[in-house]
C-alpha cells in the first residue's frame, strides 16, 4: 500500500507492463502525459494508446529476456495537448520477477525531457544561424558596386534555401516608384537559379530590366508591411492575385513553382527594394525559420545595399564635377594640334583628382599641364579646381615653368589647400621647333617620333606642390613638327601588381602611328595601355606642331 501511495505521488511517470507489453498499472503522471485515464490503460498495449510513438518495444522484450536494465529515448506525440511541435521522453526499464525467478513484466520510469530537447535544438539553429550569416559576410557586399551585391545576395540564397532568388530595388533615378494606377515599379538587380531553371526564369525578366507589380500582389504587399510573406499551394486564383501580372500563372505552374517567400530589403528605416525566394518541383515548402534566415541575410545586404548607393551617388557627383571642370580647356595656338582625354576609374573605385590644363601664351607659345591631386573622392575633386586656377593666375605672369611652380607653390600655401598634388608644365615653341618642361613629383612625359618609336623626356622631378618646398627647374629639349608630346598621370600607366618602371617600359614598347592626328593617336594608345577596369583616374594631353610649320 505504501509503495501504491508513493508510485501514485512522484512527478516521474510509471507503468508496469506484463509478459506481453500490455498495461498492468499506470500512476497518474503516466495517464497525464499520455492524455488517457489510468484505468482505460489497464489490459492494452503501447501501441494501442499512444500509437504517435516508437515506445522501444524490442528493447523492453530484450529486457524481459536477459534481465539487463535499459534506457530509452522516444520522440513523438500523445494524445494530450501540447504547443510543442515534438515532444521527448527518456525511460529506463527494469525486469519484474516473483521471489522464485519468475518473469512478471517490466517497470518503466519515464521523465519528459522535451522542454531540453527543444532547448538543445533551439540552439543548435541559432548556431547554424550565426554560421550562415559568418559565410554570408565573406560573400555578399565585397564591393560598394550596387548590381554586384545584389548577385551576390541572389547567389547566396541559391546554394542554401532556394531553388530561384531575386533582388529588386528601387530605381535611383529615370523611373517613379509608382508609374500610374497604384502600379509598382523595381529594377531586376540580380537573379540566380538552379541550373535546371535558369533558362526558364529568365523569360520573368532578366537583371537590369524594370518589371512592374500589380496593386495587392505580394511585393507591394511585403514592401508597406516590412514583413516576410510566405505563400505556399495557392490555387490558379490566388496566385494570379500574387503575381506581378495575372498573365503569369500558367508559366508558374509549367515550371512547378509551388512555394514563395518574399522579404523585404530595408536599411536604415527607408527601403531598398526586396528579395524574392521560389522553391519548385520536389523542394519543401518555405517555412517561418526560413523566413527569419531570409530576413537576417535581407537585413544585411541591405545596409551594404545602402551604403553602395550612397557611395554611388557621390561618385557620380564627383565624376560629373570632375567632367565640369575639365569640359572647358583654353584653346592653344592655330600651329599647335591637341588632343586630350580624361577616364574615370569604376564604378568600384573612388574618383581622384586629375587634371589638365592649356593656356596660350604670347609668342604663339602653348602651354600644357598635367596634374594629379592625392587622395580620392569629393575633396580631391575640389582641390583640383583650386590647382586650375592657381595655374591659370602664374601661367598669365608670362613666367618660366619652374617659375610656375614656384608661383603656384606659394599661392596655393597662401589659400591652405590639404592636398599636395604632382604636376608637369611643357611649353612648346613652335617658332623655335623647342619646349621648355618643369615638373613637381610628376611622371616624366613622353615623345612619339613620327615612325611611332616613343622616348620618355628625362624631366628633372621636384617636390610635388602644396607642400611649400619649392626647388624646381625648367628643361629644354627639341619639339620638331610631326612629334608628338604625351603629358598623362599615372592612372594610364601605373598597375598595382607592378614596378612603376615597368609600367613605362611598357609605354616605351609601343609603336604608335605618328603619321595619325592626335586624336587618333590617343585612342591607339587608350586600346594598347590603358587597363580595361582602370584602377585609378587618368588625364592624358597630347600635342604635335604641324608638319608644315616651318622651323626657325
Amino acid at each position: 500500500m505504501l509503495l501504491r501511495r508513493i508510485l501514485d505521488d512522484t512527478e516521474a511517470a510509471v507503468g508496469v507492463l506484463d509478459t506481453e507489453l500490455r498495461y498492468r498499472y499506470v500512476n497518474p503522471t503516466l495517464a497525464r502525459m499520455n492524455g488517457v485515464a489510468a484505468a482505460e490503460h489497464l489490459g492494452r498495449s503501447i501501441a494501442e494508446i499512444v500509437p504517435d510513438i516508437d515506445a522501444g518495444e524490442d528493447v523492453m522484450r530484450r529486457v524481459l529476456k536477459d534481465g539487463r536494465p535499459r534506457e530509452i529515448v522516444s520522440s513523438g506525440h500523445t494524445r494530450a495537448e501540447s504547443p510543442l511541435e515534438r515532444r521527448y521522453w527518456h525511460g529506463a526499464y527494469h525486469r519484474l520477477e516473483a521471489p522464485d525467478g519468475a518473469v512478471l513484466g517490466v517497470v518503466g520510469i519515464i521523465l519528459e525531457i522535451s522542454a531540453a530537447r527543444e532547448q538543445q535544438r533551439a540552439l543548435e539553429q541559432a548556431r547554424e544561424r550565426l554560421a550562415l550569416l559568418d559565410a554570408a559576410a565573406t560573400r555578399i557586399g565585397t564591393t560598394l558596386d550596387m548590381d554586384t551585391t545584389c548577385g551576390e545576395l541572389a547567389d547566396f540564397l541559391v546554394s542554401r534555401i532556394a531553388d530561384v532568388a531575386t533582388v529588386e530595388v528601387f530605381p535611383q533615378t529615370g523611373s517613379a516608384r509608382r508609374p500610374g494606377g497604384g502600379v509598382l515599379r523595381l529594377r531586376r538587380a540580380a537573379m540566380a537559379s538552379v541550373p535546371e531553371l535558369r533558362e526558364a526564369v529568365r523569360r520573368f525578366g532578366p537583371p537590369g530590366s524594370y518589371v512592374d507589380y500589380q496593386p495587392g500582389s505580394t511585393i507591394p504587399r511585403c514592401l508597406d508591411a516590412r514583413l516576410p510573406i510566405i505563400e505556399n499551394l495557392l490555387a490558379d486564383a490566388e496566385l494570379g492575385r500574387s503575381a506581378p501580372q495575372p498573365d503569369r500563372v500558367a508559366a508558374y505552374r509549367k515550371l512547378g513553382i509551388h512555394s514563395a517567400l518574399v522579404v523585404p530589403l530595408t536599411a536604415r528605416n527607408h527601403d531598398v527594394g526586396t528579395v524574392t525566394l521560389i522553391r519548385a518541383g520536389d523542394s519543401p515548402a518555405f517555412g517561418a525559420e526560413d523566413a527569419v534566415v531570409a530576413l537576417d541575410l535581407a537585413g544585411r545586404a541591405a545596409i551594404s545595399l545602402d551604403n553602395a548607393r550612397r557611395y554611388t551617388a557621390e561618385h557620380n557627383a564627383v565624376v560629373e564635377l570632375q567632367r565640369a571642370m575639365l569640359a572647358e580647356p583654353g584653346l592653344p595656338h592655330p600651329d599647335v594640334e591637341i588632343a586630350h582625354r580624361y577616364r574615370p576609374a569604376g564604378r568600384r573605385v573612388l574618383v581622384g583628382g586629375d587634371w589638365f590644363e592649356i593656356v596660350a601664351l604670347p609668342g604663339g607659345r602653348t602651354l600644357m599641364a598635367v596634374g594629379d591631386v592625392m587622395g580620392h573622392g569629393l575633396e580631391a575633386a575640389v582641390e583640383m579646381s583650386r590647382y586650375q586656377a592657381m595655374l591659370r593666375v602664374a601661367a598669365s605672369e608670362d613666367l618660366r615653368p619652374d617659375r610656375i611652380l614656384e608661383r603656384m607653390d606659394v599661392l596655393l600655401a597662401q589659400v591652405g589647400v590639404q592636398r599636395p598634388a604632382t604636376c608637369v608644365i611643357a611649353v612648346v615653341d613652335p617658332s623655335e621647333g623647342s619646349c621648355l618642361y618643369a615638373s613637381a613629383g610628376h611622371l616624366p612625359p613622353a615623345a612619339v617620333a613620327p615612325d611611332g618609336t616613343v622616348v620618355l623626356v628625362p624631366v628633372p622631378p621636384g617636390p610635388p606642390l602644396g607642400m611649400g618646398f619649392g626647388g624646381y627647374a625648367t628643361m629644354a629639349a627639341p619639339c620638331r613638327p610631326g612629334h608628338t608630346l604625351l603629358l598623362y598621370t599615372d592612372g594610364l600607366v601605373e598597375r598595382r601588381s607592378e614596378d612603376i618602371d615597368a609600367s613605362l617600359a611598357r609605354l616605351t614598347s609601343l609603336r604608335l602611328s605618328g603619321r595619325e592626328s592626335t586624336e587618333e593617336l590617343l585612342d591607339r594608345l587608350l586600346d594598347d595601355v590603358a587597363p580595361p577596369a582602370a584602377e585609378d583616374d587618368f588625364a592624358i594631353l597630347a600635342a604635335r606642331i604641324h608638319p608644315d610649320r616651318p622651323e626657325g
